[in-house]
């Protein structure tokens, strides 16, 4: 077993930071910047040792699923290189291993990412699919004392589990100031890095042979479809599948007028759970309610968002009173902002008689700002809550429980700005991976209550991706009824997990079965 070595090369970290708490006119997925009274990670000393190269490694059991699972834990860091083969970072990870399998050839291995982009991979780890998972309530909120307890439902019965935080995040680091960050700060340069740090991992831990998954999460989401192309194309290493836990966009293009319109079905759900729909509506069950407002989003509004002034008085007042009824959102605040809600507006103004805001990520949280008045919530209620319950359980789980002792701060949100997000084709990319690969199959999983990466644009994904439909029996989409980190409902967490397992079941081939058309 190898132990950690601290001190062999130095290293600075941004000691003022940084965890986002997006608000005002912010869209799309949680991303990292400094806060006001940050220090610049960028003039930050490099003080503090650092291995790019060590790991530890322990011996647990959990119950999962009633079976007792023996299982071992390595956590540590495997380098980055250059062209020239000279270290430029090391990324930390966290791998189970189930310790009764003795044939790796067939057993699946699942490596899994967060988002941000400047996000550590704590999230899914201990909170929807590892062995362990952090003490919260049963519908998601913080208790205390913090810690930490098996879960129940973990797929690391059914496979090994790698979870990696990419440079900047958690535990991993550039080796020096030095390194310019355009090496990992972009669309692109984070899934060419990221591709090869999986080959060194995949080469190092001898799991060539097995069945692999990508999984990720908001802007996990963006990452993992541009390495599935990525590391078949540039690595020749084919995945079985590839899960998309609240996927933003994956840059297929939406015009201003199509974004206006897609939201309207996520605003449903939220009104529905607020109870601020007409009696006829609020009676129905959430999911016999929502596909009448998919079909007028589709059918109706957006093109009547498109034509403009040409819609004329009479047609816009009409398609108002509509979107009024499916939104709980007055008419008149409809018609003042030419039937486009900003979602910033939306969450200040469904419950501002009652003076709260909803949350940005779940709309079932509630937050109260200093005034009613305003067009966008102070701050991110469901965010706040979800940093309370995780930050203490992720660095005493790492420190003390798997034993890995370092001085780094554990960057929940990492310094990874600016971050360049041109060239983002990981839609169309995971589209052309999955024509190039038969056995490569897609699951969507979204909350309802998801307001940044919301289930409707996650289906609309799915369309555009693939609009001949020739690919679309590959293809899998599931709703839960929380928000973007919907595992953290009790429901939903064995709900979410007991789906994740029948995928990797389903998607594994038959001995013998070639893959082909």
């Amino acid at each position: 077993m190898k132990k950690i070595l601290l001190g062999c090369i130095a290293l600075s970290i941004a000691t003022g930071l940084i965890a986002q708490r997006p608000t005002g006119p912010t869209t799309g997925t949680p991303a990292a910047t400094p806060a006001a009274s940050a220090a610049d990670p960028k003039s930050a000393s490099f003080n503090i040792p650092f291995n790019p190269d060590a790991t530890v490694t322990s011996e647990h059991e959990a119950t999962i699923k009633g079976v007792r699972i023996p299982y071992k834990a390595t956590v540590g860091t495997m380098p980055v290189w250059d062209k020239d083969g000279k270290i430029e970072a090391g990324v930390f990870f966290t791998y189970y291993e189930r310790t009764d399998i003795k044939d790796k050839s067939t057993r699946p291995l699942l490596i899994s990412f967060n988002g941000g982009p400047g996000t550590a991979a704590l999230w899914m780890q201990i909170g929807y699919t590892g062995p362990r998972i952090l003490n919260i309530d049963d519908e998601g909120y913080p208790i205390q004392p913090y810690g930490m307890k098996d879960n129940p439902h973990s797929v690391l019965d059914v496979c090994d589990i790698v979870y990696v935080d990419p440079v900047n995040t958690g535990f991993s680091r550039p080796i020096s100031k030095d390194i310019p960050t355009t090496r990992f700060f972009g669309v692109r340069a984070d899934v060419q890095y990221l591709a090869e740090w999986i080959n060194t991992f995949v080469t190092r831990m001898n799991r060539w042979a097995s069945p692999k998954y990508l999984i990720g999460e908001s802007y996990g989401t963006t990452r993992v479809s541009g390495l599935a192309l990525e590391l078949q194309n540039a690595h020749w290493m084919f995945l079985n599948g590839v899960i998309l836990v609240s996927p933003t966009t994956l840059g297929i293009e939406r015009s201003p007028r199509e974004a206006a319109a897609l939201r309207l079905p996520y605003y449903a759900a939220t009104a529905w759970y607020h109870k601020k729909l007409p009696s006829d509506l609020q009676k129905k069950d959430l999911t016999d309610m929502l596909p009448e407002v998919e079909a007028f989003t589709m059918n109706e509004l957006i093109p009547a968002i498109n034509k403009g002034w040409l819609l004329g008085d009479a047609k816009r007042k009409e398609i108002a009173a509509k979107m009024s009824r499916y939104s709980g959102i007055d008419e008149k605040v409809i018609l003042q902002n030419n039937l486009d809600v900003s979602t910033n507006l939306f969450w200040k103004e469904l419950l501002r008689e009652e003076g709260f805001t909803v949350g940005r990520l779940d709309s079932r949280y509630k937050g109260i700002d200093k005034k009613d008045a305003g067009e966008s919530p102070d701050y991110n209620s469901e965010l706040l809550s979800w940093e309370h319950s995780f930050t203490p359980a992720i660095n005493m789980y790492l420190r003390e429980e798997l034993k890995y002792k370092t001085d780094q701060r554990y960057y929940v949100f990492g310094p990874v700005n600016p971050w360049d997000r041109t060239n983002d084709r990981t839609g169309d990319n995971l589209r052309t991976a999955m024509a190039e690969n038969p056995f490569l199959h897609v699951l969507v999983q979204s909350g309802y209550y998801d307001g940044a990466c919301d289930y409707f644009n996650a289906q609309y994904n799915l369309w555009q991706m693939d609009p001949s439909g020739r690919l679309k029996d590959r293809m899998s989409w599931e709703g839960y009824r929380s928000g973007h980190m919907m595992y953290l409902r009790k429901e939903d967490l064995e709900k979410s997990n007991d789906n994740l397992r029948k995928f990797i079941k389903r998607t594994i081939p038959k001995p013998g079965q070639p893959a082909k058309y």
